[in-house]
């Protein structure tokens, strides 16, 4: 129970990181918003004030119970893998930070409105609270070198993020309900002065930090630290496109605020920059679960390892029998405990020490990733081809996630049902597992949903967003997708494959996302009609090319 445990303990750790600072992000950001960019009187009497008030009560309680989520998770892994009493587990660091930020968010939540939806200024007090906190379980304030410094970086970069990427959902809320031009037009220009200010933090301070963090260029790809850290500043550079579209869309608003399309646009960005900034915020809570790449000496992936893996060679089609796979790790267990081999006292979390991929389980695996890559470099070739006039018989390119579906789900998992003997239930204890049964769905609403909406079965103007929704949480799922290994370069060459498919899949989401949104005369959408299928096309690629063993 305690190994199935340890196990799931490692993606639920990203996930509660992630909520928090999503939940802190939005809070902290709406109040920064309210108190410095709609602070003048007569925005009291506009209508979208109220949901945003609502937006920031309700994230701050969100944070709240985020954050006894998180304190409980971690004292339980505490108490029963390490030892500890209560009373040692509740002195950690961890808990007053979260003390700290419930104490916040109930006091955000249940401060008295007034008679008006206007923020008070005392929202500043449990707002600092917030972002205390979540410096305070930051990798600056665990460390004995230079503390301070990092933890001023750490909250330089945590109070432009909020101010940037958690206002705005409240822009989108001004440029879509406000009614009176100008507070849309004077709002947008101070909401854009306020976000270029906090790039340039947020720049400066993540510069600082990843200088501090990385010691050296190979950790950059050496570690899983750099590694990660790599694909925030993809994201942070897709980041600045969305925002230098936006800062001209907002120049046109002081020129022409009364331009539908205008507005339209700006919504639509705001949008996907809320979409990616959330992804944002992930990847930063995986940079909190990895250790930094200075204290990764050893083991670290050269560039020569990466070449060897990564390597271009034939894919492998062929499989080996069911009967050759390594048995589940409970049945390892029995097998070792019936021949009375002694288990090893200690291990890393959320792995197993009997665990040993064998030449069969390699062959499987890249068996599996290979021919997925098939399928999914199909889907590219066709949803590309759909777009051209004359192979308009290319959109049954979505019944193809069917086939994806059905091969994942027997081949992902032999030692769980329906081929192996662990059963139905019981398969889900395991992380990696849950995640697989995840994807198969992910797959099922893929086809289910596209395949109506190209052959025009649904007509509801929501339908055609639910395919570049999921494809965007697909990427953000794969990104926080954990392989337990006890070989920390295995596991390291294993993400590395797997997050530039993370990357492709976040980008081909939002893009389909604007295809579908931005008004018809903006020209962006016929380049974006384009992006998506490409995106596809090359994680169809890197999966033909996925390897578990170097090439000799």
């Amino acid at each position: 129970m305690l190994t199935d445990l340890l196990g799931l303990f490692g993606l639920l750790v990203v996930v509660l990181r992630a909520a928090i600072l999503s939940f802190q992000t939005i809070a902290v950001g709406g109040i920064t918003f309210l108190l410095v960019v709609a602070r003048v009187p007569r925005f009291g009497q506009e209508s979208w004030l109220h949901p945003a008030t609502q937006l920031i009560r309700w994230s701050a309680l969100a944070l709240a119970l985020a954050q006894v989520s998180f304190v409980v998770g971690n004292t339980l892994i505490l108490t029963s893998s390490a030892g500890l009493s209560i009373g040692e587990a509740l002195g950690a660091n961890y808990v007053v930070a979260g003390v700290l930020a419930f104490a916040a968010g109930l006091v955000v939540f249940f401060w008295p409105r007034g008679r008006s939806d206007r923020v008070s200024p005392v929202f500043v007090i449990p707002a600092a609270a917030m972002i205390v906190s979540s410096v305070m379980t930051s990798h600056s304030v665990s460390r004995i070198e230079d503390r301070y410094v990092l933890a001023v970086f750490m909250t330089i970069h945590t109070l432009a993020t909020a101010s940037w990427i958690g206002g705005l959902p409240y822009l989108r809320f001004v440029t879509r309900s406000a009614t009176d031009l100008d507070v849309l037009a004077r709002v947008s220009h101070r909401f854009s002065r306020l976000a270029q200010i906090s790039v340039a933090c947020l720049f400066a301070a993540g510069l600082g930090l990843s200088i501090w963090y990385l010691g050296s260029w190979n950790a950059i790809y050496g570690t899983a630290y750099g590694l990660m850290l790599s694909t925030k500043l993809i994201f942070f550079g897709c980041l600045l496109l969305l925002g230098g579209a936006n800062y001209f869309l907002v120049r046109t608003i002081g020129r022409r605020s009364n331009d539908p399309e205008t507005r339209i646009s700006l919504i639509r960005f705001a949008e996907v920059e809320i979409g990616i900034g959330l992804t944002v915020i992930l990847t930063a809570a995986s940079l909190t679960s990895q250790p930094p790449g200075v204290d990764l000496t050893q083991d670290r992936v050269t560039l020569h390892e990466i070449a060897r893996r990564y390597a271009p060679r034939m894919p492998r089609l062929a499989s080996p029998e069911l009967k050759q796979i390594t048995g589940s790790t409970k049945e390892l267990r029995r097998r070792a405990e019936a021949e009375g081999l002694k288990l090893p006292s200690a291990f890393v979390p959320g792995t197993d020490p009997l665990r040993v991929n064998t030449p069969a389980d390699i062959a499987w695996s890249e068996y599996n990733h290979n021919w997925a890559g098939i399928f999914v470099l199909l889907i590219g070739v066709l949803a590309l081809l759909s777009r051209i006039e004359y192979f308009s018989w290319a959109r049954i390119w979505p019944l193809i996630f069917f086939g994806l579906a059905v091969f994942l789900f027997f081949r992902s998992d032999p030692e769980n049902w329906p081929l192996g003997p662990n059963g139905f239930w019981e398969s889900f204890a395991a992380s990696d597992v849950l995640q697989h049964r995840a994807a198969v769905i992910l797959a099922i609403m893929f086809g289910t949903f596209q395949w109506r909406v190209e052959t025009s079965r649904v007509q509801s103007a929501l339908a055609p967003l639910v395919f570049p929704a999921v494809c965007a949480l697909g990427g953000v799922i794969l990104l926080g997708h954990t392989h337990p290994l006890s070989n920390v370069k295995e596991e390291f060459l294993i993400e590395l494959s797997h997050t530039p498919l993370a990357i492709l899949a976040v980008i081909a989401g939002w893009s389909r996302w604007l295809e579908l949104r931005l008004p018809e005369p903006v020209r962006t959408r016929k380049s974006l009609a384009w992006v998506w299928p490409v995106c596809f096309i090359v994680i169809g690629l890197i999966l033909i090319d996925y390897h578990e063993a170097d090439l000799t």
